[in-house]
């Protein structure tokens, strides 16, 4: 089978775009992935051509989409096309369209704190997933996503709320998911909340997660 991958950067550049799509580059290839990297929207106006691809990988916060494209991107993935991504590059990219939030599962909300927050990323223990086997918790330093979520994900790592204090806290401790799968037809897609900065990837557990998450939504783990 060929290993095609699809990644699509842009929108704001507080996300490192470029430098989240070049450590994704980096591990794609290191396992056999042909990789196509595109900085426009308009590759999506093609639903045959990227039907011809194993994952997309969107890299793109805050822009705004065509529903057409966002349709076609939905076709494809319902077709068996994988899907996987990071923080707000991928759930929260397009605001505009609630259907590319149904699609992805989750959607950004806030991250009290803003960065620089410590928190431990607590792997769901229960879980048979291939992604986490053998990962143990560990801490990072960064935004602490808090998350619109699809009750449909299968959520295999959470963080609690709150950490930093607000009127949210009035409601007490909140487990919010931080990596998850799901799936949409014979697709698969995978996300983490971790990625504000390309060097979270540094973190060996982040970086891991990261690697089997691209194998199982592109069908190989």
């Amino acid at each position: 089978m060929d290993r095609k991958a699809l990644i699509v950067r842009g929108g704001w550049d507080g996300h490192e775009p470029v430098q989240v799509s070049q450590v994704f580059d980096g591990i794609l290839r290191q396992e056999g992935f042909a990789v196509d990297i595109y900085e426009d929207l308009d590759v999506f106006a093609d639903l045959e051509n990227i039907r011809k691809y194993t994952l997309i990988i969107p890299i793109y916060t805050m822009g705004e989409i065509k529903e057409e494209y966002v349709n076609n991107i939905c076709t494809a993935v319902e077709n068996g096309v994988g899907m996987a991504g990071c923080h707000g590059g991928m759930c929260d990219a397009f605001r505009n369209s609630t259907r590319w939030q149904f699609l992805t599962g989750s959607q950004w909300v806030e991250h009290p704190g803003n960065d620089g927050v410590e928190y431990e990323v607590n792997i769901i223990k229960s879980s048979s997933s291939p992604i986490t086997e053998g990962i143990n918790d560990f801490k990072v330093k960064t935004e602490h996503y808090y998350l619109h979520i699809d009750p449909a994900v299968n959520v295999l790592a959470t963080t609690t709320f709150p950490l930093v204090p607000g009127p949210h806290s009035a409601n007490g401790p909140v487990l919010m998911p931080v990596v998850y799968t799901k799936k949409w037809g014979k697709g698969r897609i995978f996300y983490t909340s971790l990625g504000h900065h390309a060097d979270i990837f540094d973190i060996p557990e982040a970086y891991e997660l990261m690697r089997r998450g691209f194998l199982w939504a592109g069908g190989l783990l």
